[in-house]
């Protein structure tokens, strides 16, 4: 189990892979951000984009799959999050896509009112398959530190 007292200030880390689907672009689209450049290749093809491109919300759908993945994988005692920083969108994400992650934490801080947990900052890239940044934010991930005894 990953506790607080087990985050390195510095730390790097690459993690997951997702495909984007066509139909899952559309599906998320029609849901949630159904704007005509995420719901059809022809008025898509028409703006700036040129093609059918994911929702900025749909790319952050995506990497939370792929954050929540890793963090199951590393047994982390996390609690959650109150929040993200400085989201931005960085360049179109389109089906057929491969996107990943990188992180690196900035800072710690252990709680001063809840001695069972602390919280720590890390920035968060995501990249496609040709190593092109098309999201970044700065993520405040909550954990639990390690128990007495």
């Amino acid at each position: 189990m990953q506790y607080f007292e087990d985050i390195v200030v510095g730390s790097k880390a690459s993690f997951g892979q997702y495909a984007v689907l066509h139909d899952e672009v559309v599906t998320f689209a029609k849901a949630y951000d159904p704007q005509p450049f995420h719901l059809s290749d022809a008025a898509a093809a028409e703006t700036h984009f040129g093609r059918l491109s994911a929702s900025g919300w749909h790319t952050c759908a995506m990497t939370m799959a792929m954050v929540v993945e890793n963090l199951k994988a590393h047994d982390q005692a996390g609690l959650g999050s109150p929040g993200i920083d400085e989201l931005r969108w960085l360049k179109p994400v389109y089906p057929g896509d491969t996107l990943r992650c990188e992180t690196e934490i900035l800072d710690k801080r252990a709680s001063q009112s809840r001695p069972e947990m602390g919280s720590y900052r890390s920035r968060m890239t995501v990249l496609n398959q040709h190593d092109v940044a098309v999201m970044t934010f700065v993520s405040i991930g909550l954990i639990r530190t390690r128990p007495v005894g």
